[in-house]
């Protein structure tokens, strides 16, 4: 063997050792290196699990009601064998409050930690209507154990601490989408450790639904994001739940009334009890689904969302977006008035929006008014939002593709968040009323996060995926109502 030939076989010897240090697995104790220092994870049905790995600094004391800050540095190795605290939100079965300000931690579901070749990286943005939910009600398990792809579920700050107004607060100008800089720091990290789990950095989905959905369509509004993902996945919800400054100063309005006082600074040192007690006073239940949200606040997100996506393309950016049939009827059957909704209910969910669904009920005469109400409600609240979006993506150059998600349940016509056990579906764990539709939905989504669609990309000419009893191509029913503002829930 020749000198440099020598020197390679001990520089590659060099590097191997390197790698082992820094990520190892010894019996049922895999341990990696991050950038914040090591952790330890377990190893949970046959898979790498790490639980409650902190990718911010705690949102606390100084930081409270500010964007999140980069993690400090551990010396000991961390112990991440358990799920950290949800964000502070209300209980509504208990009546209490419940989680933590301290919630920004993240859970990998890695299928191995030196994989022959780098994994593809789904991300999960959960829903709640902005104010509930965590990333652990998501099972992390489905697409890792079978379909060789690296699972996150991450957490955010919820109402009052993630969406607050707070632009006339000096030091406080982000405090109204400090739940979006959540997002993009947890990203941060990702791009930055993911490799130390088999992970490949230039290949992260983010998938939401709902308020999850809606919130990661926020990503694609301001350039703070740009680079940390290249697919995204939207699931009944898109940039419709931003909100204009007005709007969330009214938000916060309602909330000082509710509290008794008059200077927004008071509310900076107030208990969290105090604050998500009052918060819940102000929600009223579901119709608050859509008082709180990001904020066009002109620092982080400038303009107009629509606007901003078409003249700001990034055709290496790929999109999967659908809504479902009746969306509504999960909402309807929560809030009865919306059975026969008048001026008065529909200014509750829509705020001053209110008079293009309530004219656009009352013109469906061919349909019993229930009937007409999911119809229209549907529309409303996600599928006219989800096809303007769709829309925009096209016209900017991006790659999207559209499903519609149309299968019954028990009778009933497909309703908010029922496709969630067929895109999650892992055999053997719970069987979906359609078990081969689960099957079909759970690969398509799998091969989308690989690289591959199984449908025309949308385009002028509407077509996408109807998943139903007979799952089919079509033209997609791409509702418009051309003077309803892009903001889905508007106070003036």
């Amino acid at each position: 063997m020749n000198c440099s030939a020598a020197i390679r076989v001990v520089f590659t010897f060099l590097i191997s050792c390197l790698l082992l240090r820094c990520t190892h697995v010894s019996g049922q104790d895999p341990v990696v290196k991050t950038t914040g220092g090591y952790i330890r994870g377990i190893q949970e049905k046959g898979i790498f699990v790490f639980k409650g790995v902190p990718f911010a600094a705690p949102p606390v004391g100084d930081l409270r009601f500010k964007a999140p800050k980069p993690v400090h540095p551990w010396k000991d190795t961390l112990s991440c064998t358990q799920f950290g605290a949800v964000a502070a939100q209300y209980a509504g079965d208990t009546r209490t409050v419940k989680g933590d300000e301290n919630c920004l931690q993240l859970n990998i579901y890695t299928p191995a930690l030196r994989p022959a070749k780098k994994l593809p990286v789904l991300v999960w943005v959960h829903g709640g209507g902005m104010t509930g939910g965590s990333g652990i009600g998501q099972n992390g398990h489905s697409f890792s154990h079978h379909d060789s792809i690296i699972t996150i579920t991450i957490n955010y700050r919820l109402g009052i601490f993630g969406f607050l107004y707070l632009n006339d607060v000096p030091g406080y100008q982000t405090a109204g989408n400090n739940a979006v800089l959540d997002c993009i720091m947890a990203l941060k990290w990702i791009k930055e450790n993911i490799k130390a789990f088999g992970g490949d950095a230039s290949r992260v989905t983010v998938i939401g639904e709902s308020a999850g959905a809606k919130l990661t369509s926020s990503l694609l509004v301001t350039a703070a994001a740009k680079g940390y993902f290249s697919q995204l996945i939207l699931e009944s919800g898109a940039i419709n739940c931003i909100r204009d400054t007005i709007t969330a100063k009214a938000i916060r309005k309602r909330l000082m009334d509710t509290l008794g006082i008059s200077n927004p600074v008071e509310l900076l040192q107030l208990p969290t009890a105090t604050l998500i007690n009052a918060q819940a006073k102000v929600l009223g239940g579901a119709k608050g689904t859509n008082y709180f949200g990001p904020v066009q606040d002109g620092i982080l997100i400038k303009e107009d969302a629509l606007a901003y996506i078409r003249h700001h393309p990034d055709k290496h950016v790929r999109v999967l977006l659908g809504t479902n049939k009746a969306e509504a009827l999960l909402f309807m059957n929560t809030d009865k008035r919306l059975y026969a909704p008048d001026s008065t209910v529909l200014s509750d969910w829509f705020g001053d929006n209110y008079k293009y669904s309530y004219k656009a009920w009352r013109s469906i005469h061919h349909l019993p008014p229930d009937t007409a109400a999911i119809v229209t409600l549907s529309r409303y609240m996600y599928q006219l939002h989800t096809y303007r979006l769709a829309k925009a993506l096209a016209a900017g150059g991006y790659q999207a593709w559209m499903y519609s998600f149309e299968q019954p349940n028990k009778g009933a016509p497909a309703t908010h968040a029922e496709e969630l056990q067929y895109v999650w579906y892992e055999a053997g764990q719970g069987s979906p009323g359609n078990l081969p539709l689960a099957v079909l939905i759970h690969q398509h989504w799998v091969d989308f996060i690989k690289g591959h669609a199984h449908w025309h990309k949308y385009d002028s000419r509407r077509r996408g995926m109807i998943y139903a009893e007979e799952s089919r191509e079509g033209v997609m029913d791409d509702y418009e109502d051309p003077g309803h503002p892009t903001m889905g829930f508007i106070l003036h």
